[in-house]
């Protein structure tokens, strides 16, 4: 059960990294089923499609959102950065913790 749940917010922290690289139907379909918590039915019949065809968009959005990141890694890079800045914080003065301060607010 906690690993379908890690699962969920682990396609949900991807899907924020490469939505733009998504089709409107993929970012819909996605965005009902995981951020909305919509049923197959309640989404098949949302846009006039079959469960099956939901299911099956549903699948080909989470293989791209693996696909992305293994070949992308953004997520992967932002988290080592997180970590490093994390250790760096340890070792640095005032000066230094406002321009750590300044790089995380980066976008």
């Amino acid at each position: 059960m906690s690993e379908n749940i890690d699962k969920k917010a682990y396609y949900a922290i991807l899907f924020e990294y490469y939505k733009d690289l998504l089709t409107e139907k993929q970012v819909e379909t996605f965005i009902c089923y995981y951020n909305e918590d919509y049923s197959l039915a309640e989404i098949a019949e949302e846009f006039s499609i079959s469960r099956n065809a939901v299911w099956d968009t549903l699948k080909k959005v989470v293989s791209l959102l693996k696909y992305y990141e293994d070949k992308l890694k953004l997520y992967s890079k932002d988290q080592l950065l997180k970590n490093y800045l994390d250790d760096l914080k340890k070792h640095v003065d005032a000066e230094g913790e406002n321009i750590i301060r300044s790089i995380e607010e980066m976008e």
